[in-house]
């Protein structure tokens, strides 16, 4: 069976960041021929009219057809928790984050959750988030049962730590590795989905466990190892006092074997010069998390410095530190955080990070992420008009990143007007 889903195709020829906003196309007549799950062709509807007359065609008219959003760093155990108010990051983690997490050890709330996070993510136009679990195994099936059950290709690991937390939320560092394994072995590489070896962070891991969680990622070089790096000030100050012989933050994870090309570190904001010298030397991913970044005040991510130095960057909700589910609400932190540092992001490099950003930051760029012939189809329609304010701007926009930041800006889930996981439609 093929599908012709029709409308104003993006593409992209290249990294906006890099080439400018023209290596982003727009083909205003233009269609997605999908088979068997992936996109077979794209290109001028009347042509692919033409050549597949038996395709079932879905005609979105003006809306934007885009490759589903890619977020790259997610909490889904704190979907429940999201939008809680005035805390700093320790604090935050042990008067929300903590007590939530530790009802994760039942698996029945777990797969709600699970199921929940999904939904609002799907409608919201997130066909693929990595996300981290709680500690607990049963954390890790509910999620990987939610997204295996929708057909979505997803990531994510059971969170390593084994101090400074509660006595619920601790393991050690040979349950870590002995879990972490016995879901990797699970789960990674089943259909669409991915294990990703999940330390939490220094303060949460003793030297023993990152360095057990190191060995786990040196005896499976091809799954992903995520944690975090360097979000907030006093946060640094507290990984000095508890690692004194490393040289900074990242040193905390090097050492242990825990710096590599298929590692994914969330925030990253307060990097030292050599910090940033070896993440570049070796290929790291960064992940941007705006909303989160500004509501829980930890600082204002350098993204036209990393990415003018050649740091690989994805975009992300960090949801539930993250205020929104939303990938455009996202967009727009971006856009306004690097107005804050006086190096405002097109509106072209601002999707091209909620997409094929994201997915290269993943290792997916192959899979997802970017509309052409071969990759996985999944896939957005995007309503350009879809409330009378953004409707009323955009009938005013004198080209169409002037109808696309508007949804950028002020879009919600009202825009999303219809999801493609594999090419089958969702909802």
């Amino acid at each position: 069976m093929q599908t012709l889903i029709a409308g104003q195709v993006m593409t992209f020829d290249g990294d906006p960041f890099r080439d400018g906003p023209q290596a982003v196309r727009i083909d205003s007549r233009g269609a997605v021929l999908v088979e068997n799950g992936r996109i077979a062709a794209v290109g001028p509807r009347e042509r692919l009219s033409r050549e597949a007359p038996q395709a079932q065609i879905i005609d979105h008219g003006d809306a934007l057809i885009s490759p589903g959003f890619v977020d790259a760093h997610v909490h889904y155990p704190q979907t429940a928790i999201i939008a809680s108010w005035g805390k700093r990051l320790i604090d935050w983690l042990n008067s929300y984050t903590f007590p939530e997490e530790m009802r994760f050890s039942d698996p029945a709330y777990a797969r709600q959750i699970a199921e929940r996070y999904f939904d609002l993510a799907l409608s919201n136009g997130t066909t693929t988030a990595c996300s981290y679990a709680t500690i607990h195994p049963e954390s890790v099936d509910a999620f990987f049962e939610a997204a295996e059950g929708r057909g979505l290709r997803a990531l994510t690991g059971k969170v390593c730590m084994d101090r400074n937390a509660p006595d619920g939320l601790k393991d050690t560092p040979q349950s870590a590795y002995d879990d972490s394994k016995r879901l990797l072995e699970k789960w990674h590489g089943r259909g669409r989905l991915s294990y990703v070896i999940t330390p939490r962070f220094s303060p949460t891991s003793t030297p023993e466990q990152l360095h057990m969680v190191g060995q786990l990622w040196k005896e499976h070089p091809d799954c992903l190892m995520q944690t975090h790096l360097s979000e907030q000030t006093d946060e640094i100050e507290w990984v000095k006092a508890l690692y004194p012989q490393s040289r900074d933050y990242l040193d905390t994870y090097e050492t242990q074997g825990l710096l590599g090309e298929r590692a994914i570190y969330g925030h990253a904001i307060h990097l030292t010069p050599r910090e940033r010298s070896r993440l570049l030397e070796v290929g790291a991913s960064l992940v941007h998390c705006p909303t989160s970044n500004t509501f829980i005040g930890s600082g204002l991510f350098d993204m036209a410095g990393l990415k003018a130095e050649g740091q690989l960057v994805g975009l992300a909700t960090d949801t539930g530190g993250g205020s929104s589910f939303s990938m455009l609400r996202t967009m727009a932190a971006a856009y306004e955080v690097g107005q804050l540092r006086h190096a405002p992001i097109h509106p072209a490099a601002l999707w091209w990070l909620a997409t094929a950003g994201s997915a290269e930051a993943l290792h997916l760029g192959d899979r997802i992420g970017t509309i052409r012939p071969g990759m996985e189809a999944d896939l957005i329609a995007v309503d350009l008009s879809s409330t009378p304010a953004i409707a009323q701007r955009s009938a005013r926009a004198e080209n169409v990143w002037e109808q696309i930041f508007a949804t950028v800006m002020m879009g919600d889930d009202r825009a999303i007007r219809a999801v493609y996981v594999a090419g089958n439609p969702i909802g």
